[in-house]
């Protein structure tokens, strides 16, 4: 296996968690703010935090293999980019769809190279995470089809199984 060296250090534990708990803050107040209007994919949105936390700690762990930290690595940048197929940019939390959508691919991939042990480790979410991935990869073929750029999610999806 090949060691990777960071050009920069890594936040503190502190920062890491101030910033999970600000993103799972401005999403509550979020989904608060359209507590009538909300869709039946809002409860989804509150996995975006924890999916991003979760893949940025499994791209650390040494039993985890280069090729796979690099699907890793794509997983945490769709959900960094300033453009994507849902921007939040543009329409606020609601944009953190696609992101999840991506995220779960990533992890079922890794779920299904590694003990899902391994990526438990790394989960901080309420649910038990194989819960979640089924619960979300169960929605996600119904939201695909409703998606304006479903075609092009769509194709990144197939072609990356």
């Amino acid at each position: 296996m090949t060691d990777y060296e960071l050009k920069h250090d890594l936040p503190t534990i502190k920062t890491q968690q101030d910033f999970y708990e600000k993103l799972r803050g401005k999403i509550t107040s979020f989904l608060e703010s359209k507590s009538g209007s909300a869709s039946k994919y809002s409860s989804y949105l509150l996995f975006a935090p924890d999916l991003f936390y979760l893949l940025t700690k499994s791209i650390l762990d040494n039993r985890i293999d280069g090729k796979s930290k690099a699907l890793i690595g794509s997983g945490i940048l769709y959900f960094i980019a300033p453009i994507d197929v849902i921007p939040e940019g543009l329409i606020g939390p609601g944009g953190f769809i696609d992101d999840i959508i991506v995220a779960t691919f990533v992890v079922n991939t890794l779920v299904n190279k590694f003990s899902p042990e391994v990526l438990e480790e790394h989960w901080l979410g309420d649910e038990k995470l194989l819960d979640v991935l089924k619960k979300i990869s169960k929605s996600s073929d119904g939201l695909l089809a409703k998606l304006p750029a479903r075609s092009l999610l769509g194709m990144f999806l197939k072609k990356s199984k």
